[in-house]
């Protein structure tokens, strides 16, 4: 594999190295701190007071008066008037307030100081965060949309694309489901790519985050502490997006970490809460289940009891969060913010667990009058993954025979030997991935001019994993070897993401034109070794197999898989922002990016936007209209997409040869007379043909917005439309000429495209938040088409059926001219009443049921995505409510086709009434991938509803040591209406088909849960 450049560079900034620069700062930081304190001791105090008001001279009670540099506070009473004691006459005094904007005032000789603050007209002045910079929103013309932590999803959250959920237009966020921080299927404005996955580019401080899998086989991004979160900013359109090139064409979701500032605080939450199954699936108690057993002539196998095998194998679980975090600045020059977590999630289901130890470290340090800025960012977490069985759980939940006892003697009741009673499972299985990670970054920038600054950012993401999944012997069940005599997989996994950036920004102002000049050079290289060991055979001693002897025996062979993929990435980008008048503005952006994935031949790529935008009510006619706000954006612009397999631009060649001395095309005889394999030789065959010509996918989008406000800026919106195109779309085919040297091959499939346009709406009502009442409310809702074109295959087939008689069976489908993530199946329409045999329609009218009578009935892809909000508060009461839902999408139930069938309820296995819904269905009909198991997925769902108090520590009489005492009581998942018949409509659990992801397909989902939570949270 060909190097950009010598990778020895990372040996002089490794982790080890930004580590000790972490100490040196903080050393001298916390050096800064004391020497602060004690330049300002010993001083005379003066006293000043003042009042406050609004703009229409109303007073402002409640607004925080802060000693910059210090942490001595005061607050304005009910009639705004405040009284502090300062440091000096040049003492500068902070003024804040929600909803208005901050100001400063020097005390210089007064004792009395009148303060008016100005509502802030956030959606002008605020700041969002778009790739290697921060920009004005007035000044944007990308779409972007963001959310920050006053607004996040409240709860057991475990990760921040659960933080955003329902929050953003045009962003679709479902759980896969409802394990302990489970994966999630994140897609911004549609799906783009066949087989790269959905997931966004991720940015965290400013480092750019490697998707592939660290390992745990739950959410790579549990390592970051959501409590440890500022922001979210999601950039969607080709404008904002371009700058991060050929890792963009899914979008990019902008972490941003707190910082510290103003008076030194510190804050101390705990919650704790409890979980329980959302829903049961209605599946026949005891009773009836003998009842129906014998109603259709099955066998029964009755043992005498009533079990609810739902209620056997769950659990009410319970969850635990502490976080303490202190923040603050000591001064001008120095600021930091450091903290540590603990959180404890059980699931549902018993041995399901996730705990996560966390630690973070922001600080920032200027000198030379600021024209020296280092900023450093740490963060470290250790995760500990515990994970039942859970296809085999879910299965016994739903289809074990309510008869059977769930213990005998206080024992779990055994089973025939071809069954493994899954009580007994909890004890013998265990699956525990123990996750190390650490994400620091060093920032150190220059003003080597007046407005020319260069910075350089270092980074390194290392995460290692150990995960066991083991089997305690179990002689009982003698038709399954893994069980009876143990089994024992270990897998070691290390992931290395390092990463040098070098930039130089120009600001410049004269008059009317405001610019800002961005270029830049980018290397990151990604290291990711695996290496898995598989024992078996283990002594029935009740020690766990990870702890037993692991010697490789004739009878117990060892085996032994190893893998180690290297990808570097070089970048070159630029970037121009300029505006006239704060009226016209315009944004050009060009990135070239070279990745080591692709071949000789195309190994670079060039990824260019513009975008344009007016500030329409900055206008000399709009001086009297309605609009406090509206601007007019328009942008075009292409990204890229890197993420397929590695060295596949590569040929790649393997050894065979045959078990047998038989003759073999892969092997051949150098002893003609050879009766033995010693005789043959191995033969050399490809795997894998080159194709040094192998292209990016690009993405190509459109996107026209209009941002508004009117009443002040109390009702504020965005609306979009905008159109994404990808094409050279990357792809594993087979050749069409069947004399090839292998069996598939990467390509660019020529002229296809895979097309996904829709419209955006926003919209935010905030009341007056001066008296006593305010509330705010607000939601979105997205609109979205895809479809594919000019493919020159009839269907690429995924979503693969699994199951006996079913597997492989095209469940998903990508077809011409039909939505993304269609479902491409038979149309069931009914019993044959004299057959008992399913009846198919025929779609072609030949007579006959043939795989061309197969047809698109349905998108697992929604078309409508929405949410919204309500939030009150009345004094010191706070209630919060947050929906989320989706409409126009179908979920197909595997779960249901595998186990609910009448044949199986005539074995003794438990079903719903889903099996005997037809009388004259034959117990010999077969279960057959169509519409039969097709749901609805729509769905509204109450994500989360929060009420909180806010205790005045005054009242109390501890004004002294808190700032602010609040209680909160959480419910999530409190309910969700839906017509779909399973745990949950927010499903995706299927298996791909040669490697094409596959969407809405629900086999044996882990249930979501219900959960509340009480949580106190000090702030001192």
């Amino acid at each position: 594999m060909g190097h950009f450049t010598n990778s020895c560079v990372f040996k002089v900034y490794g982790a080890l190295k930004i580590l000790l620069l972490t100490l040196a700062f903080g050393l001298m930081s916390f050096g800064t701190i004391i020497a602060s304190e004690k330049e300002t001791a010993g001083k005379e105090a003066i006293t000043v007071s003042g009042t406050v008001k609004d703009g229409n001279g109303e007073s402002l009670p409640g607004v925080s008066i802060i000693e910059k540099g210090t942490r001595n506070g005061a607050v304005s009473d009910i009639d705004g008037n405040f009284t502090i004691n300062v440091q000096s006459s040049e003492s500068v005094l902070l003024f804040s307030f929600i909803g208005y904007a901050s100001q400063e005032q020097t005390v210089g000789s007064r004792s009395s100081i009148e303060v008016v603050l100005l509502e802030d007209t956030q959606n002008l002045s605020e700041f969002v965060v778009i790739g290697y910079g921060t920009q004005e929103k007035k000044d944007v013309t990308g779409a972007i949309a963001s959310v920050n932590r006053e607004n996040f999803n409240k709860g057991v959250v475990t990760n921040p694309g659960e933080l955003m959920q329902g929050k953003l237009a045009g962003v679709y966020i479902a759980a896969n489901s409802g394990e302990p921080g489970a994966t999630q299927d994140v897609i911004i404005r549609g799906i783009g790519s066949l087989r790269s996955g959905t997931q966004p580019l991720y940015v965290v401080d400013g480092f750019l985050l490697d998707n592939s899998s660290t390992g745990v086989p739950t959410n790579p991004l549990n390592f970051i502490n959501p409590n440890d979160i500022e922001s979210i900013d999601v950039l969607k359109d080709a404008s904002a997006t371009a700058v991060y090139g050929s890792r963009a064409a899914n979008g990019v979701v902008v972490i941003t970490t707190k910082k510290g500032s103003g008076q030194p605080q510190m804050n101390l939450s705990v919650s704790n809460g409890w979980s329980s199954l959302a829903n049961k699936i209605n599946v026949f108690d005891g009773n009836t289940f003998r009842e129906q057993v014998s109603a259709i002539g099955g066998t029964l196998d009755d043992l005498g009891g009533n079990t609810d095998w739902q209620n056997e194998l769950t659990q009410t679980a319970s969850s635990q969060n502490v976080n303490f975090s202190m923040g603050g600045a000591a001064n001008e020059k120095f600021s930091y913010f450091a903290s540590v977590g603990y959180q404890n999630q059980e699931g549902v289901l018993k041995n399901s667990d996730l705990k996560r130890y966390s630690g973070k470290l922001n600080m920032n340090q200027k000198a030379f009058n600021g024209k020296v800025n280092i900023d450093y960012n740490l963060t470290a977490s250790h995760t500990e993954n515990l994970r039942p069985v859970i296809t085999s759980t879910i299965s016994d939940m739903l289809s074990l025979n309510p008869t059977v006892p769930a213990y005998t003697n206080g024992e779990p009741t055994l089973l025939p030997t071809n069954n493994l009673n899954p009580l007994t499972r909890y004890d013998l299985y265990s699956d525990l991935a123990i996750n190390n990670r650490i994400l620091a970054t060093i920032s150190p920038s220059i003003e080597i001019i007046k407005g020319l600054t260069y910075k350089l950012n270092l980074g390194v993401d290392y995460s290692a994993t150990n995960r066991d999944q083991q089997y305690k012997p179990f002689p009982s069940v003698v038709n399954e070897s893994n069980i009876s005599d143990g089994s024992l997989d270990v897998s070691i996994n290390s992931n290395t993401n390092q990463l040098v950036e070098n930039t130089l920004t120009y600001i410049w102002n004269q008059g009317p034109h405001r610019v800002t000049a961005l270029a830049g050079h980018s290397f990151q290289e990604f290291l990711d070794e695996t290496r898995i060991t598989s024992y078996n055979g283990f002594a029935n001693n009740n020690i766990e197999p990870k702890y037993q002897d692991h010697t490789s025996t004739s009878q117990y062979p060892t085996s032994v898989n190893s893998a180690a993929v290297r990808n570097e990435l070089q970048s070159f980008f630029g970037r121009v922002n300029y505006a006239f008048a704060d009226k016209y503005l315009f944004t050009g952006t060009i990135r070239a990016d070279g990745s080591s994935k692709f071949g000789e031949n195309n190994r670079y790529g060039y990824f260019p936007s513009f975008g344009i935008g007016w500030n329409i009510a900055n206008e000399g006619f709009m001086a009297n209209s309605v609009f406090n706000n509206l601007k007019l954006r328009a942008s075009w612009g292409q990204t890229g997409n890197q993420e397929i397999p590695s060295k596949i631009t590569k040929a790649s060649f393997s050894e065979d040869r045959l078990a047998t001395g038989a003759g073999s095309l892969n092997t051949y005889p150098i002893d003609t007379d050879a009766t033995t394999l010693d005789g043959y030789p191995y033969g050399i065959i490809f795997t894998r043909l080159a194709n040094p010509n192998l292209q990016w996918e690009v993405s190509s989008q459109i996107d026209v917005g209009i941002d508004f406000a009117f009443f002040d800026f109390k009702l504020t919106g965005t609306l979009d439309y905008f159109n994404k195109e990808s094409s050279n779309i990357l792809l594993q085919v087979v050749p069409a000429d069947p004399v090839q040297p292998t069996s598939t091959f990467w390509t660019n499939i020529q002229d296809m495209k895979i097309i996904n346009n829709g419209v955006e709406l926003t919209l935010d009502y905030k009341s007056d938040a001066r008296g006593a009442f305010s509330y705010n409310i607000g939601g979105n809702i997205t609109y979205i088409q895809n479809r594919v074109e000019d493919s020159p295959y009839s269907v690429l087939v995924t979503g693969a059926a699994q199951g006996s008689g079913q597997t492989g069976a095209t469940i998903n489908g990508y077809i011409n001219n039909e939505p993304l993530g269609a479902f491409y199946m038979y149309q069931f329409d009914g019993i044959n009443a004299e057959t008992g045999q399913s009846i198919y329609r025929d779609v072609n009218g030949d007579g006959e049921i043939l795989d061309n009578d197969r047809t698109v009935v349905g998108s697992a892809i929604p078309k409508f995505i929405y949410g919204f909000y309500t939030n009150f508060k009345y004094k010191a009461f706070d209630l919060g409510l947050n929906f989320n839902g989706v409409s126009g999408n179908k979920i197909y139930n595997h779960t249901t086709m595998t186990l609910f069938s009448k044949a199986l309820l005539a074995q003794s296995n438990n079903t719903t009434d889903f099996a005997v819904q037809y009388p004259s269905e034959s117990l010999t009909n077969a279960n057959i991938v169509s519409t039969r198991y097709l749901e609805n997925g729509s769905f509204l769902r109450l994500n989360n509803a929060t009420v909180a108090y806010s205790l005045s520590p005054d009242k109390i009489g501890l004004s002294d040591t808190f700032q602010n005492i609040q209680f909160s009581i959480t419910g999530q998942n409190l309910f969700v209406l839906t017509d779909y018949s399973g745990f949950d409509p927010e499903v995706n659990t299927g298996a791909t088909s040669g490697g094409i992801q596959t969407f809405g397909i629900d086999r044996f989902t882990y249930p979501r849960a219900r959960t509340f939570l009480i949580g106190l949270n000090l702030t001192f």
